[in-house]
Order: structure tokens, then C-alpha cells, then sequence
């Protein structure tokens, strides 16, 4: 079964005082700069420095794209990091989707995150921290040591389990903190993941748009017949 979409669909991350708390949106709320939830803490220099001129830093929401921009079918999977369903298709699905059909420019794949919690968006923040280039690698480690990141009371010691990912990528902790404090590129992501959701009506997770057909959660053999139909 896939993770269906609760009432409360979002989480946006509250950063202050040193500690971490949430907000919850519900579908028909807005962010809006009036309506910032987030409070963006101050950074060192030297973070600065370190962000300047990236997207994150920019707050720009950049689509994670693999593949032949020019294939001749496009997958946009919906997932959450913290969804076991997701994990599931990423440890035993997507790996025979990228070497069978993406690397071979059959498929463009677009991952999007869908943010069912706090977690959720805070491991989509600290992926996206290292750029396109790390990003795929970066959601990986987070999937596959979902079980492991997510374990904690608290949100400090589960931010400090996602800075241990970050660390084995070549970030460092200054560079993970502000990615983390930057409370206008969390409302773009939320704000550009309602919209998307919305628009294609995304209920549970992992869904994969096919061509722009909607299809839940299935094997890689019932994945490939799918695609081998279309491409025939």
C-alpha cells in the first residue's frame, strides 16, 4: 500500500532560539509573505560565503530532473522521504528504472518531494543544500537510512542524524545549518509542492505520472510492461 495524504498535507519547519517546531497547512492555506511562519535565524559569514549564489541561497525551487530531456516518455514520481512505501520503490524499483530506461534515454525522470511532516521537508532541504549534482545521490543515502535518520525524540537530534548524511556528501555543518535556517526557500518548496500536488491530484505516495497519467505504486516488472507499451 502507498502513504495516502492526510488532512494536514504540509509541514512547514520553525527555526528559533536554537530549537525547532512546526506549523501545520492545511490544503486550502497559503504562504504568503504576511503568513511567514518560519523565522529565519541569523548565519555566520562564513555560511554565507559558503551558500552565495546557489539556488538554495537564491530560494529558488529547481526541478530535479534525470535523464534525456528529450526522451520520448517523462515519469514525475511524487515521494516522501519519510514514507516506507517510497523507500520501498527507491531501494527495489527505481534502481532497474534508472539503468534500464533513463540512462538509456528512454525515460526523463523528475523527482518531486511531497512533504507529509517536518521531516520530510528538512531531509528535502538538506538534499537540495548540495546542489543538482549531489542531489540524487544525497536522496538516496536518505532513503535507504530512512529508518535510522528518522530515529529520535527530538528535532535537534534528528537534524544532527540528517547532518551525518550531508557530511559523507562533502557539506559541512555551517553550510547544512543555514540550508536549514533559510525560511524563504522552505515557503517556495511547500508553496511549489501544493501547487503541483494540486495540480495533478497527487492522494498518496509514491505516485508516478506517466506521460501524464497518474499511476500508483507498482512493481519494476508492471513498471516496465507499462513503459515498453507506450515506447512500442
Amino acid at each position: 500500500m502507498s502513504r495516502t495524504f492526510p488532512m494536514i498535507i504540509a509541514a512547514i519547519v520553525l527555526i528559533a532560539a536554537g530549537g525547532f517546531a512546526i506549523r501545520s497547512i492545511s490544503a486550502s492555506d497559503t504562504v504568503a509573505p504576511e503568513q511567514t511562519v518560519i523565522a529565519q535565524a541569523t548565519t555566520t559569514a562564513d555560511s554565507t560565503d559558503t551558500m552565495a549564489d546557489t539556488p538554495v541561497a537564491n530560494n529558488e525551487v529547481v526541478e530535479m530532473v534525470l535523464g534525456d530531456p528529450d526522451a520520448p516518455i517523462t515519469i514525475v514520481e511524487y515521494a516522501s522521504f519519510t514514507c516506507p512505501h517510497c523507500r520501498t520503490f527507491h531501494e527495489n524499483v527505481y534502481p532497474d528504472l534508472k539503468k534500464n530506461f533513463i540512462d538509456t534515454g528512454k525515460v526523463k525522470f523528475v523527482f518531486r518531494e511531497v512533504y507529509f511532516d517536518r521531516l520530510g521537508l528538512w531531509a528535502g532541504m538538506l538534499a537540495r543544500c548540495g546542489g543538482e549534482d549531489k542531489y540524487f545521490g544525497l536522496a538516496d543515502m536518505i532513503f535507504k537510512t530512512q529508518q535510522t535518520w528518522t530515529a529520535g525524540d527530538d528535532g535537534a537530534t534528528i537534524a544532527q542524524n540528517l547532518y551525518k548524511i550531508g557530511r559523507i556528501a562533502g557539506m559541512d555543518d555551517a553550510q547544512m545549518e543555514q540550508c536549514l535556517q533559510n525560511k524563504d526557500h522552505a515557503e517556495a518548496l511547500v508553496a511549489t509542492y501544493q501547487k503541483n500536488s494540486e495540480a495533478d491530484n497527487v492522494r498518496s505516495t509514491p505516485t508516478l505520472i506517466i506521460n501524464g497519467e497518474s499511476n500508483g505504486n507498482m512493481s519494476y516488472a508492471q513498471l516496465a510492461e507499462k513503459l515498453n507499451a507506450i515506447a512500442e
